[in-house]
């Protein structure tokens, strides 16, 4: 059988969203789903159709990223991708994401990113890990931060409601989004959507809080949590903070800011959601061991035109190594590019030479925001090196600090 792909009508995002309702088991509630629905762009939500039924769908968010160097790129954020368990083993996955890809190259889309419900779905179709984030729990009876922690005497810490502060959060992540790779700039919707308070929302935990680090010149930093009291058998606070975001424009900002975290009163533990694998925190607790860390996958990066790709980004080393892409997916990619990088900037082109380096499009993707296990990968047998020392060469590259973490889940 075949399934007609298009992109859907706004009278159609019902059907759509009934599909993602059953491929991944909950159902929104009312105010959650017109929230999503207002961050639909339809145009790129793709839907394969059994006669008037919708089997399966992905889409896309048109987001600006931060690659290495700085610079925003517009990346494609897959989103919703999911098939009716009903059609499952049919193709409707591939033709979508294969569609998908082909879409996104036209507009001009260089990468493409999401976050996987399964990890090991995606890799078939080029993309590769590309960040890392870590989950932590922290007992807050011994935090104490180590000797010469910032410390800057004119910030104050206030307690705000969220939604009332909503601009100064906005201000602080414009000056701190292009400093990670990964992080991403937040649209109207994206704001609504960290800052939403339903039941639905709260599931539990409480209404949303805030405290901000200011100084008379405003706001430097702020953080977003819940808290869920609780006293154990013998009357003793045994209170949860439940840390959904902090983010600070400079190191005595988010000095104080974890201060306000982990010493807030009938809190006996933290709990973060995710958060950058090398968060400064981790420098700061002179207990490190505090930190119970879990880790996870974060995001998933596929390179659609390595050329552009390669050439808008930053290196941390000169590079200059000739490398042949195996990609069946997107045929374009599929041949052999001289990458040649220095302070000066990047160039990426096609060219008939003999590689000194041949892999995978996914392994270049997780390697593109600065986090690659390039080595990993040659030890694996992964990737063939034609010249000794180029996989090192090519991963001393790529490498990037601060890592990358997008942060929010789209």
């Amino acid at each position: 059988m075949t399934y007609p792909i298009r992109p859907i009508g706004e009278a159609e995002w019902a059907k759509a969203a009934a599909v993602l309702e059953e491929a991944f088991g909950w159902r929104p509630a009312p105010p959650q789903q017109e929230r999503f629905r207002a961050e639909t762009e339809f145009d790129r939500t793709l839907a394969a159709f059994d006669g008037d039924a919708i089997a399966g769908i992905t889409a896309v968010f048109s987001l600006a990223m931060t690659v290495p160097g700085g610079r925003q790129l517009p990346v494609a954020g897959v989103t919703a991708v999911s098939v009716l368990p009903s059609h499952r083993r049919r193709g409707i996955l591939s033709s979508l994401m294969r569609r998908q890809l082909a879409d996104v190259r036209e507009r001009g889309e260089s990468v493409a990113a999401l976050y996987a419900s399964e990890a090991a779905i995606y890799g078939r179709y080029g993309y590769g890990r590309a960040a890392s984030e870590l989950r932590f729990r922290i007992r807050t009876h011994d935090t104490a931060f180590v000797p010469g922690a910032p410390y800057d005497p004119s910030l104050r810490m206030r307690v705000v409601t969220p939604e009332a502060r909503r601009a100064d959060f906005e201000r602080v992540f414009a000056t701190v989004v292009t400093r990670r790779p990964g992080l991403y700039a937040r649209r109207k919707q994206t704001w609504d959507n960290v800052l939403a308070d339903t039941d639905a929302d709260q599931r539990g935990s409480g209404p949303l809080r805030a405290i901000v680090a200011e100084d008379d010149g405003g706001v430097r930093g702020y953080a977003l949590f819940r808290l869920k009291p609780s006293w154990d058998e013998d009357g003793v606070p045994d209170g949860e903070l439940l840390l959904r975001e902090l983010f600070a424009a400079d190191p005595a900002a988010y000095a104080l800011l974890w201060r306000g975290v982990l010493d807030r009163d009938l809190v006996t533990r933290v709990e973060t959601e995710g958060r950058p694998v090398d968060d400064p925190i981790v420098a700061l607790l002179a207990n490190a061991r505090q930190l119970r860390a879990r880790w996870s996958d974060e995001l998933w990066v596929r390179v659609v035109e390595v050329d552009k790709a390669l050439s808008a980004r930053s290196y941390a080393a000169p590079v200059d190594l000739v490398v042949e892409v195996e990609d069946e997916v997107c045929p374009w990619n599929a041949r052999r590019w001289r990458l040649t990088a220095d302070p000066a900037g990047a160039e990426c082109k096609p060219v008939e030479e003999e590689p000194d380096v041949s892999l995978p499009v996914a392994a270049l993707g997780s390697a593109y925001l600065g986090d690659g296990l390039l080595m990993a990968q040659l030890d694996a047998g992964l990737l063939k090196e034609r010249t000794p020392g180029a996989v090192r060469e090519l991963a001393t590259a790529m490498s990037w600090s601060p890592r990358p973490w997008a942060g929010l889940t789209f």
